[in-house]
């Protein structure tokens, strides 16, 4: 029976296709028929759990992965042979199984038991997937089944989840994308996908990988030609396999492990010690929270394609980072939510609806209190600006919290940000100590249970141990789709004090701090409670002048705008910062000027405005207030990486300026390795090479590597697909060669202007490029990475390109 069909659903949907048909207003009939669906949708969601309760059906749930693959380099394929342990949870007997995998795999058989099975190979509506319909014997409610899939994987081109090249290998599990992005991926065969309200299957995992050099998660042995992890917490399978410089954690980093490249220089090396001993500070912070850290290895490695993908330990970082001066933003949040998935999700696996509440917003809450204990509480309200103007960019336009999925376009921006601002507010409501022994006694009492905890398991706690009102808050938080809307009004001088009138768009009362500040810079607080779409007064004992007025100045609650919570009122930050920049870019250096101090007296956290201040300063020739703004964004404790990249090549445009050819090619050689943004490394490269150009040496360029462009020029005007292939890594650049070869240029040079070496085997170059195609000209910069295999140079990437 569908859920349409129920009998609650088909009582109640003539009353709620009423009140849809008595909508007065167009505005009116959206916010309700929103309503109404989620409330349609709710019922079946809550007849199918009915239905599944009372009827005696299969539910399956994966218990355990055992795999066993081998690269195959010359035919660019994966073979693999992997066996999942799967137990029957339901109440009923089942007689079949359903997998998802790469819709590239191809099948040589299915074992159940060790017997052969019955298997069928379908289309999946997910694009990159298939399905995998397998016959089972009856397998009674609380039995299990193991079921061995013996398949090959070809890569026909390599992408952040799953690559084959002479430089390395490496297959990550569908979490490491958006949905959106989801061209290939699922490398072994799955039940659930993180596409599904369920979430992806997490278990322990036995993970066998053929040859050297492979890095998993987990314990590390050897067995024979093979590398053998084992992962006793729920995780995902997967491996990188390439060649690696170890760098080893001591004290209390002890068990932590960086991988580098071969020939990483000490720098890079220092940065990685730097990172082991964050993350061994988080792993510290958060065993008196959560209870006793997990016993498994941490890794760190530096990838090109994947960074942000963790799991269990193992996170991917990339290759920037290390390169770095010092530790940003970005990669501190990544290495302390990571941390703390050892225990949410790792050490307690995270299972039903609204999983990513918990996963994702629980780890960035507690995130944030790890930064504030580790950097203060400047470095952390930075990042929860920026979460908070991350989330005001699909605020209008998320879903549920509790139905949210990756398949929602506003999941990434939305889910861990609105959730972490939940959790803050259950902080703020129950009380920290409460929280976190709510949380605590429900991780630990869960650990190693593969039932693990929920989402519902944890909200009925919290509101157990809270009020009506804690529920209340739970349940339009994470039910609801956002619609509050605080505003505050002008503040009036009433006899002895000042009042500001209050109003709440939402469905929920809430309870807020509102902040006045007086012209003489004092600043008085009140908490006040404004009721679920209604008014209410600030009132603040005083009569002293008060300028500006501000409701819920932490930011505590999910809203669909956020500029109205001040007075005088101020421009969404998002909409302001977009003017400046556009300011910027038509060279309206004042303008852009005015509104970016606009945006920093609204905002003094947020980096990027500072940092378009000063870019805007310098373009004014406020070389002195440019320079100042700049030196601050790299004394920040926590620096964003754009801020690092821009203030460097800010300060290499004044030296250029004032003379010191010198010290304007460091900064500009500093910015470049920061690896930002496009923009920043665009300006970067390009400062770089004018100020090495006009000192007493000229920019270094590898002969060897000036060789190999010139004949790559000529074969991309007169060569033959073999040959343009022969010069491009295995799997890389599939796009660019059938580009150049469906339209040959007529002209192609290519001049090195600078070179740089990477590591033992990567180099980097600067080129410009002139080109003539179908009779057009076009001319620009570009950056080759080429790597070096054998004694000769292929293109691995091309990181910029400007040929116009």
């Amino acid at each position: 029976m569908h859920w349409w069909e129920s009998e609650l659903v088909g009582r109640l949907l003539p009353r709620i296709c009423s009140i849809i048909s008595g909508f007065a207003t167009i505005n009116s009939m959206k916010k309700r028929f929103l309503s109404a669906l989620v409330l349609l949708i709710s019922l079946g969601s809550i007849d199918r759990r009915t239905a599944a309760q009372d009827d005696a059906r299969a539910s399956w749930q994966v218990m355990g992965f055992d795999i066993s693959a081998s690269v195959l380099q010359s035919e660019r394929t994966l073979a693999a042979v992997a066996t999942l342990t799967i137990e029957n949870v339901g109440r009923g007997a089942g007689t079949g199984l359903t997998f998802r995998l790469n819709s590239r795999a191809k099948v040589k058989s299915v074992n159940v038991n060790g017997t052969q099975a019955t298997f069928r190979l379908l289309p999946d509506a997910r694009s990159g997937l298939q399905r995998l319909n397998v016959t089972l014997p009856s397998v009674p409610a609380n039995g299990s089944v193991a079921v061995s899939v013996d398949y090959r994987l070809l890569v026909e081109r390599n992408t952040g989840l799953e690559a084959i090249s002479q430089l390395g290998s490496q297959f990550l599990p569908l979490t490491a994308v958006a949905a959106s992005d989801l061209a290939a991926g699922g490398w072994y065969p799955v039940l659930n996908t993180p596409f599904t309200v369920r979430a992806t299957d997490t278990a322990r995992f036995k993970l066998r990988v053929e040859g050297n050099g492979v890095i998993s998660s987990g314990t590390e042995s050897s067995a024979g030609n093979a590398v053998v992890f084992e992962q006793t917490l729920n995780g995902q399978p997967f491996f990188l396999q390439g060649s690696w410089e170890r760098t080893e954690g001591a004290g209390e980093a002890k068990g932590i492990t960086a991988f580098l490249a071969p020939g990483t220089p000490p720098d890079e090396k220092k940065q990685a010690e730097a990172m082991m001993n964050l993350a061994a500070a988080a792993r510290t912070f958060y065993a008196p929270l959560l209870g006793p850290s997990p016993a498994v290895p941490m890794r760190l490695i530096a990838v090109r394609r994947g960074a942000g993908f963790n799991d269990t330990g193992t996170l991917l970082i990339e290759r920037g980072a290390f390169r770095r001066s010092k530790l940003d933003a970005a990669t501190a949040m990544l290495i302390a939510e990571s941390t703390a998935r050892l225990w949410i999700g790792g050490q307690t696996p995270v299972h039903g609806e609204g999983s990513g509440v918990l996963r994702d917003g629980i780890s960035r809450y507690l995130a944030l209190l790890f930064l504030e204990k580790q950097f203060g509480r400047d470095p952390a309200a930075s990042e929860v600006l920026r979460e908070r103007t991350a989330f005001a960019t699909v605020a209008k336009r998320d879903v549920p919290l509790s139905r949210s999925t990756p398949l929602d376009d506003s999941y990434f921006s939305g889910m861990p940000n609105k959730s972490s601002m939940v959790w803050q507010l259950v902080d703020r409501r129950l009380g920290r100590e409460a929280f976190l022994n709510i949380l605590r006694t429900q991780l630990q009492g869960a650990a190693g249970d593969h039932s693990g905890i929920s989402l519902a398991s944890l909200r009925g706690a919290i509101a157990a141990r809270g009020d009506e009102a804690l529920r209340k808050l739970l349940d339009y938080e994470l039910d609801q789709a956002t619609e509050m809307d605080l505003m505050v009004g002008l503040p009036q001088v009433r006899g002895t004090e000042t009042v500001s009138a209050l109003r709440n768009m939402g469905s929920i009362d809430a309870l807020v701090t509102v902040v006045a500040t007086t012209d003489r810079g004092e600043q008085l607080k009140v908490e006040t409670t404004v009721p679920a779409q209604n008014f209410a007064d600030a009132v603040f004992k005083t009569t002293a002048k008060i300028v500006r007025v501000e409701v819920d100045p932490d930011k505590l609650y999910p809203q669909i705008d956020y500029s109205n919570d001040v007075v005088p009122r101020v421009r969404e930050l998002n909409d302001a910062l977009g003017e400046a920049a556009r300011f910027f870019g038509a060279q309206d250096f004042t303008r852009a000027e005015t509104t970016a101090r606009e945006i920093v007296a609204a905002a003094p956290r947020l980096q990027e405005a500072r940092l378009l201040l000063a870019r805007a300063l310098l373009g004014a020739n406020k070389l002195d207030e440019a320079e100042k703004l700049f030196r601050a964004a790299l004394e920040e404790p926590l620096p964003a990486a754009a801020s690092l990249a821009w203030a460097n090549v800010g300060l290499g445009e004044i030296e250029l300026k004032r003379g010191q050819i010198v010290e304007a090619a460091r900064r500009f050689n500093e910015a470049v390795r920061t690896e930002g943004e496009y923009a920043s490394a665009l300006a970067a490269r390009a400062g770089r090479i004018r100020a090495e150009s006009v000192g007493t040496s000229q920019p270094p360029v590898d002969e060897s590597v000036r060789a190999f462009a010139g004949q790559l020029g000529k074969d991309i005007t007169a060569g033959s697909k073999a040959d343009l292939e022969n010069k491009v890594l295995s799997g890389e650049l599939g796009r660019f060669i059938n580009g150049l070869l469906g339209t040959r240029p007529d002209v192609w040079q290519t001049r090195v202007l600078r070179t740089e070496q990477l590591d033992s085997v990567q180099t980097v170059a600067d080129v410009s490029i002139t080109s003539k195609v179908l009779g057009k000209e076009a001319a620009g910069t570009a950056v080759f990475t080429l790597v070096r295999v054998g004694s000769a140079w292929k293109l691995s990437g091309i990181d910029l390109f400007e040929v116009r």
